[in-house]
This record gives structure tokens, sequence and C-alpha cells, in this order.
């Protein structure tokens, strides 16, 4: 009896020790060119380097792995190792993260990498692991949200009605429906054949999409307004990142920081690359502020300043980094 107790106990303490070496699974919603799923890439491939080989990292783009909320559901369970996702995504299970969907909360996204890498925002992971069962060790970006339709836009008025594809969370589907439109929820892969025959009239996207994917091909107007960031966040499976060992758990998170941080950079550089090369698609292009949403912007702000404690706080940072 006593050698079966010790040999017992002995397989309960070698279950519980820390993973020495993992393959992880990383998944994204994002296509392979784009600056998130190389970034993806490049940490994958410096962790098998700084580890010795002792970790890898299989990236899987494109919705390999399901949409977002199944992934977060596969890191909720340990399912799923890692992902870089959208805050929209975490927002929609934890309502605080919507804070960074305040229209104009930045000015440029110069401005908007800032406020992403300041104290404010970083605070905002910290209750991440307990609310949604994720460990995020930073912000990214995709920069800036425009509008592109396939009729004239010449004020507000004229997106009344129009189904306008976004991607699906609470903050997003406010600030359309307080300016009258149709938001039409659609996963990435959908939206460009959706814009070609006329499924949705209009789509709100980055520049980078709206340029390499070429969704203007089959639009007559491309709106410049940058109305709301688009961050995304890093993240680690809460129950996976409890196995690792205190070295390990120290360098992924370091790494993956890094390297989601760099699509800061890499936005910071290229947006106004990919918004010079839409100039000059022949469509009919227009810049705009918040003027021009005009009561939309107030009614946001009303529904959540209730639903973000952290709003205030965040838009006082952002103030002060101007």
């Amino acid at each position: 009896m006593k050698d079966f107790a010790a040999a017992a106990t002995a397989g309960l303490l070698l279950a519980a020790a820390p993973v020495a070496a993992k393959d992880f699974r990383l998944g994204l919603i994002t296509p392979p060119p784009h600056v998130w799923t190389k970034a993806a890439e490049a940490f994958g491939a410096e962790l098998a380097e700084k580890s010795g080989g002792a970790h890898s990292v299989a990236v899987f783009p494109a919705q390999q792995l399901g949409n977002e909320a199944e992934m977060l559901q596969q890191l909720q369970t340990g399912a799923l190792d890692m992902a870089f996702m959208t805050v929209a995504e975490v927002s929609n299970r934890v309502p605080d993260m919507g804070a960074f969907y305040a229209p104009y909360l930045a000015e440029n996204i110069g401005h908007a990498a800032a406020i992403l890498r300041s104290d404010t925002a970083r605070g905002m992971l910290e209750v991440l692991p307990q609310e949604a069962g994720v460990v995020g060790v930073g912000y990214g970006s995709a920069g800036l949200r425009q509008i592109v339709s396939r009729g004239e836009i010449n004020e507000v008025g004229d997106l009344s009605g129009l189904k306008i594809r976004i991607t699906p969370f609470d903050a997003n589907l406010d600030f359309y429906k307080a300016i009258g439109a149709a938001p039409t929820p659609m996963p990435l892969p959908a939206v460009y054949d959706a814009l070609a025959n006329g499924q949705v009239d209009a789509i709100d996207m980055d520049v980078e999409l709206i340029d390499v994917l070429k969704y203007y091909e089959h639009a007559d107007t491309i709106l410049f307004s940058n109305h709301m960031m688009f961050p995304m966040v890093g993240l680690i499976s809460a129950r996976v990142y409890a196995g690792l060992s205190d070295e390990d758990k120290a360098m992924i998170a370091e790494l993956m920081a890094k390297h989601v941080d760099s699509t800061l950079d890499t936005y910071t550089a290229k947006e106004p690359v990919w918004t010079e090369n839409l100039m000059g698609v022949g469509k009919t292009t227009k810049t705009v502020g918040a003027e021009f949403f005009g009561d939309a912007i107030g009614q946001w702000e009303e529904i959540w300043t209730a639903k973000a404690p952290s709003l205030p706080a965040l838009r006082e940072t952002a103030a002060a980094l101007k």
C-alpha cells in the first residue's frame, strides 16, 4: 500500500509539474499576408530560437481554428494556447475593453500607438485572467477605421439605412446604430464578394485591407474618417500559462509582447503609404472628422460611459498624449 501511495503521489506531482517543452498553437482571423500574421510568425521564430528549440509556435491564420468567439472559448478551456485577437472580441466578454473604441479617441495612428502603450491601457489587461480566462501580454493595432461605400456619401445621412459590414462587437454596433445604418456582422473572408454582389452597401475597414485586398474595386466612395481605433491584444490561455515554469512565463510573455507591439510601429510607418495608394485608385475620396457624424458620437459616449468604467481615464490619458 505504501508503495502504491508513493507512486500515486509521484504521479500527481508529475502531472502538476510545469511543462518543460511545448509546441504551441496560435490562432488569428487575419490572412497570411497581414501584419498581425507576420508578427505572429516572427514571434514563433524568436521563441524557438530563445528557448533553444524547446518551444515552437504553429501559426493558424485566416480563421483556420474558428472565428474569434470560438477561439476565445478554446483559449478559456486550454484547447488553444495563444491568439492575436481583436480587442473587439474580448470586449464582448469584458465590456470595459470597449472603451478603446470611443470615437475619435485617437487623432491619428501615432497617437493610437501611444495610447495603447500607456499605463492606463496596460492596466486594463489585469482583469483578463479572472474575467475572460486569458492572459493579455500587450497591444497591437490594425490601424484606424474608414468607410468604403458602393454609393456616393456626402453627409452622415447618406449612411442611414445602409447595410454596413462590421466586426461584430457591441461598441461598433452601437456606433453604427447611432448614425442610423444597418450594421451587418460578417467574417473577413466573405467581405470582398459581399461588397461585389451588393450583399452589403458599405464596409467598415482599415486602410491596409482596403488597399491590399482591393476592397475599393467594388466601391464608389472611400471615406477617410479615422473614426475609431481597432486594437489587437496578444493572448495566452490562462490554463496553459499556469502550467508553464516561471522562466517560460517570463520569456513567452516578453517575446509575445515585443512582436505584438511591433505592429504599432508597422502601422505608424505604413498607414500613410496605404492611404496614399488609395488616393490613386480612381474612386471618390473624402476626408471627414468628428463633426461629420453629428449627434452619433454623443449617443455612443452616453451608452459606453456606463458600460466601460475605464473610459474617462482613457480619454484623459489620450488628451495628455496629444
